[in-house]
């Protein structure tokens, strides 16, 4: 539906009109849609979209001294880019009416938190969501938010939640349970805490519950790794089952258990970490970890949001990021050859 006849832009009071609902109704629906009633909501938002109306965020921040703008804060120049969580922290803005930019700062966390200090000086955002960790203590309390998840290191490796290696764990007491009880691990680089901790709680859970591992072969996160881990096993190592760094590397040992004629999961078990979406469509299927980097980006936005409101910190929206996926790459292990009488 266009916005006039002369295809001029639709105004605060023709949206007004169309909802039924006075335009200061409108102003409050455009700052904090939340604070409305679901049925009050419900007909701005339908006025809104007929008629394709677009707040001048000028005027606005003229009148308000708002920019309605936020600003995300990660490190400049790293191999890993944080795209779920991004995307998920960029929509829970837009949906509370903010615009986004991405900062990429380089340097120490000292200068990255001189320039996110200079930025909050700015006037140009109402708030910042650092990803990484930043030490702006001593900031004068004129300056807007500043929230850091600390999810991320300088070089983008997942901290906190995102190196939690609890599951490993648990995916072994499953594997043991279905019968297995020797183990091959291939663990990514160990620059990395989450590959540092995969592989601590992978050899102390091996040594706890009295099985086997026939060894743990370190490699960077890439199929490549996978593939020579497990080919370069000898022939009568026993493996049955394989915990791999990540699902790429997981794809590697599915590829090279093939290419020694053992098929997965009738020979051999195996699994990922990460729910990348090709692990649902691989043949077989791929059992994983999956990780909720979309709950830490929306969890940081709606802290920060919080704070620029003056409103309590919210609650988490998960109790955990990390979730166990099993599919058809794990099963019993084979049966084992007759014993020569």
């Amino acid at each position: 539906m266009a916005a006039s006849g002369l295809n001029r832009p639709a105004t605060i009071h023709q949206v007004a009109r169309l909802a039924g609902v006075s335009h200061t109704t409108v102003s409050r629906y455009l700052a904090d849609k939340e604070s409305l009633k679901p049925t009050t909501r419900v007909k701005v938002d339908f006025a809104v979209k007929a008629l394709d109306y677009r707040p001048n965020l000028v005027a606005r921040s003229m009148r308000t001294r708002r920019t309605n703008r936020l600003a995300i804060v990660l490190p400049s120049g790293p191999n890993h880019f944080p795209g779920r969580l991004l995307a998920a922290a960029s929509e829970t803005a837009h949906q509370a009416g903010y615009q986004v930019e991405m900062v990429s700062v380089e340097g120490s966390v000292r200068a990255r938190s001189a320039r996110i200090l200079d930025l909050a000086r700015s006037g140009q955002v109402e708030g910042i969501l650092s990803i990484s960790s930043i030490d702006v203590r001593g900031r004068a309390s004129s300056e807007v938010p500043i929230v850091a998840t600390g999810t991320y290191d300088d070089n983008l490796r997942g901290l906190g939640e995102l190196a939690d290696a609890t599951e490993i764990r648990e995916i072994i007491e499953h594997l043991a349970g279905l019968g297995h009880r020797v183990f091959f691990h291939v663990a990514g680089p160990s620059t990395f805490a989450s590959a540092r901790n995969r592989k601590r709680v992978y050899l102390e859970t091996i040594e706890r519950m009295g099985l086997r591992s026939v060894g743990v072969h370190d490699g960077n996160w890439s199929a490549q790794s996978g593939f020579d881990g497990i080919t370069g096993l000898p022939d009568d190592c026993g493996v049955t089952a394989v915990v791999a760094g990540n699902d790429v590397v997981a794809m590697g040992v599915i590829r090279g258990a093939r290419s020694r004629g053992w098929e997965v999961p009738r020979d051999l078990s195996v699994f990922g970490w990460d729910d990348l979406e090709i692990a649902r469509f691989t043949t077989p299927s791929l059992s994983t970890v999956a990780v909720d980097r979309e709950a830490q980006g929306r969890d940081g936005i709606r802290r920060l949001l919080a704070e620029i409101r003056g409103e309590p910190a919210p609650q988490p929206t998960t109790n955990t990021i990390n979730r166990i996926m099993y599919r058809e790459s794990t099963a019993p292990p084979p049966p084992a050859p007759p014993q020569p009488r």
